[in-house]
């Protein structure tokens, strides 16, 4: 895809979040699975309710403006899903799998975060009202998941690695 317009950058974001959505949805249950905490697996599979909305939303805007979302790779998120999927197969500590588990989604949600705020910031330069609302409405969720990943980290999970672990160590 040739891009000779901010119209055809923005399209390009659009194909490049879908795909990253796209292969989120089929990443999360298997996130889910991992997961050992009953808060953490919980918001993996309550996040894949979002990420199926996301991906839909994706598809509406493409719809309105137009353009098809075509077969565009995210690589970025390809290489972000194979670094959790590595994490899932390490001989680790239930607990510590779990706080890797939060870094592997953090990460994922930072890289969301960053295309949605761009997509957003496009859409509202090119006057896509309607898109702008639908990807600052995405934006605010991937935030939202964010901190309850924090959260989750420092209050609970981290916690009780740390517990398990005996990390007071150093090798």
């Amino acid at each position: 895809m040739k891009l000779n317009s901010l119209t055809d950058l923005f399209q390009h974001e659009i194909k490049d979040l879908y795909s990253a959505e796209k292969q989120l949805v089929k990443a999360l249950p298997k996130m889910a699975k991992a997961a050992t905490n009953p808060d953490l697996a919980a918001g993996f599979e309550e996040h894949l309710a979002e990420t199926q909305e996301h991906v839909n939303r994706l598809e509406q805007i493409s719809k309105d403006l137009g353009f098809s979302l075509g077969r565009h790779k995210c690589k970025a998120m390809e290489g972000l899903i194979e670094e959790g999927a590595d994490l899932i197969e390490e001989d680790a500590q239930e607990n510590v799998r779990d706080a890797g588990l939060i870094g592997a989604a953090q990460r994922v949600e930072h890289y969301e975060i960053a295309g949605y705020g761009t997509a957003r910031t496009l859409a509202m330069q090119l006057d896509l009202k309607a898109a702008a609302d639908l990807l600052g409405l995405t934006l605010e969720e991937e935030k939202a998941t964010d901190i309850k990943l924090s959260k989750l980290a420092a209050n609970t999970v981290n916690v009780e690695a740390a517990e398990a672990g005996g990390d007071n160590s150093q090798e």
